[in-house]
């Protein structure tokens, strides 16, 4: 692994300094492209506006026009986090500004398939709905929409995903990615769309004298699912997503959350009043996103909308423990996965540019987060199958991919369908992450066609993994409330934590649990603990190491150590 020190531009800097930032925020926020104060500013008038959206205000008159007339609202939702909170978001929302009737369908993962199908559209038609809304889909719903407008729904499509060639004809679609949209920030996740939807919606509403500033609901509520749903779904923190992130977390931290998120965060063994994005990406996201995996996102759409602290608790208990049989699931199969990985790979030579892995015992529910770990384990693009276990649909594989920087996931499955038609049933995805079915019998066409794309797309310097850091953390900033400051500060995709390097004398090191090394190490002359989990190699007595810095506390006891992310090599 080789090391690359963030470049920070000094006028930046400056400028963050003389606002009055901390030194150290100041070059950690600048190395990240912010070059004025105002850009960290979280408050809510500083939310790009809705009118920017384009259809927002068209998706704004259908909706009113549908409360008006007492119309049936159904929400088809994705079942992923980001899916289920916009699916909650829309419920809440919707009723807080005044439709009567408002019901949701989530496909499932198994038998339905992604997004609007045309027997989905059947289902909503047969519920007596009159509207179909999308949240976190739709936007390849090419047939399923016509299926909808052909049955005599109205159909409004709110998504975040790229679009293909052809747009569905929907009567509103409210996407920023969509051909035409001047929108600023493209990286709005689904629930982040749908949230702007209800804020023009209520606009709307205002506009036609249903209420005023002072009688209008509120929808901040809305804002601890909006952050949950948008760190889940690691999609990049500009500006824009940090807002609203940092907006949901203040809420969050001060006790002012759906019972649901609170349910979620006591079953996660986790702290409100501490709550941070990691919390979000590592522990309430995954326990969502499991019910859609292994189960029903019924259940994880349930617990956000509700507002039974008692039914929370039981529904959130429920996810805690279907999440860890998917832990389990996915121990099984990564090890699985790693033994077949290896069998292809021979010892003496490099991987070869991407992987590809297919066995009949995977389960498709978890082959991403496998697919991540292999990629991680190998710095490759990397698919991982599994068997469907649709009826009918026996002989197909689903798989799950995720890629490097350099490698475009979806146009890379674009470039296979293109030279070996037939090969690939359906594929969609975004650069970094992609799912496609193909027929069995093509896997191994599947997997030469893929190597063949990464052969000709990438290079030895591309295939070398490589860790962005922040250079050496200043000795007077190893404090328990800088580490605080740190661990309070919005970070995720595109805007990522900060990891420090430098070269560090290991004292003493010991393996706890058999599978983490717990380290004395001496950082700038002064020692310091230290932790690398999931690492079991003993270290050198001086070891260049990149490291994260953490705020530990014990039984009281508050201190600082340092979290180890990687051992620089060549």
């Amino acid at each position: 692994m080789k090391f690359e020190v963030r470049d920070v531009p000094p006028r930046s800097a400056w400028a963050l300094e003389q606002a009055g930032i901390h030194p150290l925020l100041a070059r950690l926020y600048a190395a990240r492209g912010v070059q004025a104060a105002d850009e960290l500013d979280p408050a809510l008038a500083r939310l790009l506006p809705p009118a920017d959206l384009l259809g927002a205000a068209q998706a704004a008159t259908l909706l009113a026009d549908a409360i008006a007339a007492g119309e049936r609202l159904c929400i088809v939702a994705d079942y992923d986090c980001d899916g289920a909170t916009a699916c909650a978001v829309a419920l809440r929302g919707l009723r807080a500004l005044g439709a009567a009737h408002v019901g949701y369908l989530v496909p499932n993962r198994v038998v339905d398939g992604y997004g609007l199908t045309p027997p989905i559209a059947e289902r909503v038609a047969a519920s007596g709905a009159q509207v179909l809304i999308t949240v976190d889909n739709g936007i390849a719903s090419v047939e399923g929409v016509a299926r909808a407008r052909a049955l005599g729904l109205k159909v409004l499509v709110t998504d975040h995903h790229l679009p293909g060639a052809e747009l569905p004809q929907a009567d509103v679609i409210v996407n920023p990615n969509q051909p035409g949209c001047s929108f600023e920030s493209k990286a709005l996740a689904g629930v982040g769309v749908m949230f702007y939807v209800l804020l023009a919606l209520r606009a709307e509403l205002r506009a036609r004298g249903v209420f005023d500033n002072a009688t209008q609901p509120k929808l901040d509520t809305l804002l601890p699912l909006v952050a949950l749903g948008t760190v889940a779904d690691v999609v990049p923190l500009d500006a824009n997503n940090r807002r609203l992130v940092a907006q949901g977390l203040a809420r969050i931290r001060a006790g002012q959350m759906p019972a649901g998120v609170q349910a979620l965060i006591t079953a996660a063994g986790r702290e409100a009043r501490k709550a941070s994005t990691f919390d979000f990406g590592f522990a309430l996201g995954p326990r969502i996103n499991a019910a859609g995996r292994l189960a029903d996102m019924t259940l994880g759409i349930e617990l956000l909308a509700t507002d039974d602290a008692a039914r929370a608790d039981e529904l959130a208990r429920q996810l805690d423990a279907i999440n860890r049989e998917r832990r389990e699931i996915e121990g099984g199969m990564r090890e699985q996965a790693m033994q077949i990985a290896e069998g292809l790979l021979d010892p003496e030579a490099e991987p070869p540019a991407a992987l590809a892995v297919f066995d009949p015992d995977f389960h498709e529910g978890v082959v991403g987060i496998v697919a991540a770990r292999l990629k991680e384990r190998w710095h490759r693009p990397t698919f991982v199958f599994a068997a469907s276990g649709a009826p009918g649909k026996e002989h197909e594989l689903k798989g799950s991919g995720r890629s490097i920087a350099g490698f475009h996931l979806r146009d890379a499955l674009d470039l296979i369908a293109k030279r070996h038609p037939g090969v690939l049933l359906r594929f969609g995805g975004h650069a970094m992450a992609a799912g496609c079915t193909l027929a069995e019998d093509q896997f191994d066409t599947f997997e030469q066609a893929l190597q063949q794309v990464a052969a000709e797309w990438l290079d030895a310097a591309t295939l070398t993994q490589r860790l962005a850091t922040d250079g050496a953390l200043p000795r007077e900033a190893r404090r328990a409330d800088v580490a605080d400051e740190l661990q309070q500060a919005v970070w995720g995709q595109g805007f990522a934590a900060p990891v420090f390097s430098e070269e560090l004398v290991v004292l003493s090191q010991r393996l706890v649990a058999d599978k983490h090394l717990a380290l004395k190490l001496r950082h700038q002359g002064e020692p310091v603990d230290g932790m690398w989990f999931g690492h079991t190699e003993p270290l050198p007595a001086r070891a260049h190491l990149a490291f994260r810095l953490e705020l530990d506390e014990w039984q009281g006891q508050r201190r600082v150590r340092l979290l180890i992310e990687g051992l620089a090599t060549g």
